[in-house]
């Protein structure tokens, strides 16, 4: 059986909801072998505070994934970073990711950036990589409703890679696959704060060719990393 991996996951305490702190025991119940986590103080408090505290993890099966804020977080910190993959949190931080400060900062980065689309919005998406084609980006938690503007998004931007958790909706997986290749969608959950049981139910029944969904489970990931 192909190895398992989840492209969207936080690590640490949500305020106001009692949730699992330590992700790990739940990737063992759904079988998942490695995950990409940012720390929820990043999300939630400040994102230095947060990256320390992700940073001092030490599980090979926690991929890190800090939190960067242009021209807050020096950027000779971030190129310094062993890190295969950033968050950006536009909406959330309060910069514009299209500003000249973002775009000096996202065109030195050498790793791709994930980015919630509630954190922004396809237009942005779109601008952004017209400005600078060669950045990579991970849009996480796409919903299914507005799969119309992400299709759109993607025809415009070929380096734009979709987590499909929450594309919860009849047969939009399998559209996604065959109309970009499944070497664009990636298996992730958002969990413990979205559900992760229904995107594991999700994979597995998927009506698409085992290469295909191999991808999904972890190629896709691993080839973006």
């Amino acid at each position: 059986m192909p190895k398992l991996m989840d492209a969207h996951r936080l690590i640490g305490p949500v305020p106001f909801d009692d949730l699992p702190a330590d992700p790990r025991p739940e990737m063992d119940r759904l079988g998942i072998d490695r995950a990409c986590v940012t720390h929820t103080l990043s999300l939630y408090s400040g994102a230095q505070a947060g990256n320390e505290a992700l940073f001092a993890l030490d599980d090979p099966r926690l991929i890190p994934v800090p939190a960067v804020l242009p021209g807050d977080i020096a950027l000779d910190e971030v190129l310094e970073w062993d890190v295969p993959l950033v968050r950006l949190c536009p909406r959330r931080h309060g910069f514009d990711l299209n500003g000249p400060t973002s775009l000096r900062y996202l065109s030195a980065l050498t790793v791709p950036v994930a980015v919630e689309l509630d954190d922004t919005d396809p237009a942005q998406l779109r601008a952004l990589a017209a400005h600078l084609p060669d950045l990579r980006i991970l849009l996480l938690n796409p919903g299914y409703r507005r799969l119309r503007a992400v299709a759109e998004l993607m025809d415009a931007a070929p380096r734009v890679v979709l987590e499909i958790g929450t594309v919860n909706t009849q047969g939009g997986v399998e559209w996604l696959a065959r109309r970009f290749g499944a070497r664009r969608l990636v298996f992730g959950t958002g969990a413990p704060v979205l559900d992760d049981c229904g995107p594991r139910f999700l994979l597995d029944h998927l009506d698409l060719p085992q290469h295909d969904i191999d991808l999904i489970r972890a190629g896709s990931l691993e080839a973006l990393l």
